[in-house]
């Protein structure tokens, strides 16, 4: 199917499993937000699959949460909202 002007060809098949990583400082809280964005993007969104990784020093936190992608529209506005939350330094 043509794509129309101004769409860009996706490489990924929705749905499908995507991990986003989100790293912030490591305090109290920042976790359960990050669950509670994921949730709102994908109400399946499992919690015991997030993974957690240290920095060096401990003093930020590497949060890796995988949810189900439905559409780029979906994944866009959730990279949005991780983004913009005051916890998040960086989504990868």
């Amino acid at each position: 199917m043509p794509l129309t002007p101004g769409q860009r060809e996706s490489l990924i098949e929705y749905p499908s499993r995507f991990p986003i990583k989100v790293v912030g400082a490591n305090e109290d809280g920042f976790v359960h937000a990050i669950t509670h964005i994921a949730r709102q993007f994908d109400p399946g969104f499992d919690a015991s699959t997030i993974e957690l990784r240290e920095s060096g020093g401990g003093k930020y936190l590497g949060v890796t949460i995988t949810v189900t992608a439905t559409s780029r529209e979906q994944l866009d506005e959730l990279y949005r909202t991780l983004s913009t939350h005051p916890m998040a330094k960086w989504v990868l």
